[in-house]
């Protein structure tokens, strides 16, 4: 099988890491541009990385030259981590000169036509790609929700299905790791809890309910979920925990719930 040629944008940042580490012998991608930010550009991806997400470099990133977060390198699809103070624009350039982007960042997940996607959760969500003004030159974006919505969506999905979901209460405890580096002040969050993430619990109040609705002509009907979340940030280095309870519109009983959990299998 000949591989799909990727490129990465934000190739040096947290999430653009954890993208290299990812595609590191990836079945499906070969991994043909790292892109970044002027001053990273034109030097070697092990010289100006402050790399973090495992113990070494994979061996094919570390003598790449870094480029400029232009739409025209040699790829099909791009996967961004760029940081939301640019990644809109940025993502919006590479759509209209024919790449797929698939996007980490928060600033298209909420646009109509454009995937809020979890395979698992909403896999036919992938249509409103089509109606996309870039679709015709083979241009998208698509998008992953927020981490803390992953990890609630995927568990209200297959309850939501069987049981209707009226609302939800959620707190979460978040790892440091999802504050991205240098991310939270050491003074600020050892031996505490910080009780507020900015601009987090307004996504997980509303994304589930983009994941969890139905199409219409292109567009989402967001689920009929009333949400309040409560986001904190925690002195754990991985791993987020949530704390969550469920109005159900059908009251089921312990049993159903477990059943239900246990058969849910994605795509």
């Amino acid at each position: 099988m000949k591989k799909i040629k990727v490129g990465i944008l934000g190739a040096t940042g947290a999430v653009g890491q954890r993208f290299v580490q990812l595609l590191e012998n990836h079945p499906w991608f070969e991994v043909t541009a790292l892109c970044a930010s002027e001053k990273s550009a034109g030097k070697l991806y092990k010289d100006i990385v402050n790399w973090k997400v495992s113990e070494t470099i994979p061996s094919y990133a570390a003598n790449m030259k870094v480029g400029l977060c232009n739409p025209k390198i040699d790829a099909k699809i791009v996967f961004s981590g760029l940081d939301s103070s640019v990644a809109g624009e940025i993502e919006d350039k590479f759509a209209r000169m024919g790449y797929i982007v698939v996007s980490n960042s928060k600033n298209h997940r909420m646009d109509d036509y454009v995937p809020l996607l979890i395979p698992e959760v909403n896999p036919e969500h992938i249509e409103q790609a089509r109606f996309q003004k870039t679709f015709k030159s083979g241009g998208f974006i698509v998008t992953n929700p927020n981490c803390t919505t992953i990890g609630l969506a995927m568990v209200l999905k297959p309850l939501h299905d069987a049981f209707g979901i009226k609302r939800i209460m959620v707190t979460s405890m978040q790892a440091l790791s999802g504050a991205g580096y240098p991310g939270v002040s050491s003074m600020d969050i050892l031996d505490n809890v910080v009780p507020y993430i900015s601009g987090e619990e307004e996504k997980v109040e509303i994304e589930p309910r983009k994941l969890l609705g139905s199409l219409n002509s292109g567009k989402v009907d967001f689920a009929d979920i009333a949400i309040s979340a409560s986001c904190n940030r925690v002195n754990v280095r991985d791993g987020h925990l949530e704390s969550v309870t469920l109005e159900f519109i059908k009251k089921p009983t312990e049993g159903q719930i477990i059943k239900v959990l246990e058969n849910f299998r994605g795509e």
